[in-house]
């Protein structure tokens, strides 16, 4: 081989051993591509549960929220007028029903919390009865969060009573969020209860701009979360928050799974919380 032949060849070797080692180990375009898929399928199917919290009393918005376009979740008060109503209607359309259970609040007027609620005066023996009492009086529930409660799910004593019912009964809880200081991802974490936690309130203000907003809001957190979970209410917003979804929905379902809270059971762990505005 000629001394120009001989540079030549040198000079394609080496190139060639450079271009092997800027390449990936085996399989590594095929998992990067891989990876890339699963961003994406997870980017294209984000899923979100829409709670609706107080039914149970024929309120406003009982009939537009039970017919909304996709499944829901129905939180139902119980030991009122439309309890039963309420919960074997939901559970014919396919939604899901949980127990609204009433719990006392830091503030708040005893009145808005509705019969058979809990309260951090007392003692084991009353709060299991109660949330026993509930859950039979709310058919076909699966779940439980709660109405009200700031106070209630700061407890420890009180949630752990509350938690092993729940537990017993094979059910999941939802954390509502109504306060910073909630106790329920230590203790669900200890009990081996299922927790979901609410991350957007669509209607604390009854007026469609505000929860059009809420909405939007929702839609954000889906940009960085594979998931949301977000509450409205029948009563005085209940008809405002269903015209509101109703509207919505249908521009969320191209990339927007929307499903029922037991199908987005999760472990025990705490999510992030979108304030009201």
């Amino acid at each position: 081989m000629s001394q120009m032949k001989r540079i030549k060849w040198t000079g394609l070797c080496a190139l060639m051993t450079a271009i092997t080692l800027l390449l990936p180990l085996e399989g590594g375009i095929a998992s990067a591509s891989v990876t890339a898929d699963k961003q994406s399928e997870v980017k294209s199917n984000r899923q979100v549960a829409i709670v609706i919290d107080d039914f149970g009393n024929n309120q406003t918005g009982t009939p537009e929220m039970m017919d909304l376009p996709v499944h829901i979740t129905v939180a139902v008060m119980p030991f009122l007028p439309t309890t039963k109503q309420d919960a074997e209607l939901a559970h014919k359309l396919g939604h899901d029903v949980i127990v609204h259970m009433p719990m006392e609040p830091v503030r708040g007027k005893p009145e808005w919390l509705g019969p058979g609620a809990i309260t951090t005066a007392m003692s084991d023996v009353e709060i299991r009865k109660r949330v026993e009492e509930a859950i039979q009086a709310v058919p076909h529930a699966v779940g439980m969060n709660n109405h009200m409660g700031s106070k209630v799910t700061a407890d420890e004593r009180v949630m752990r009573v509350v938690l092993s019912v729940v537990k017993q009964h094979g059910m999941f809880f939802l954390d509502s969020r109504t306060t910073y200081k909630t106790v329920l991802p230590k203790l669900t974490a200890e009990l081996g209860v299922p927790l979901l936690s609410n991350q957007v309130f669509l209607d604390d203000v009854y007026t469609a701009n505000h929860v059009s907003k809420q909405v939007g809001i929702m839609r954000r957190y889906l940009e960085s979360h594979d998931s949301c979970i977000t509450i409205g209410h029948v009563g005085p917003p209940g008809k405002i928050t269903a015209a509101v979804l109703k509207a919505s929905i249908p521009g969320m379902k191209s990339n927007t799974t929307f499903v029922t809270l037991s199908q987005m059971i999760v472990p025990s762990a705490e999510k992030d919380i979108i304030p009201h505005s």
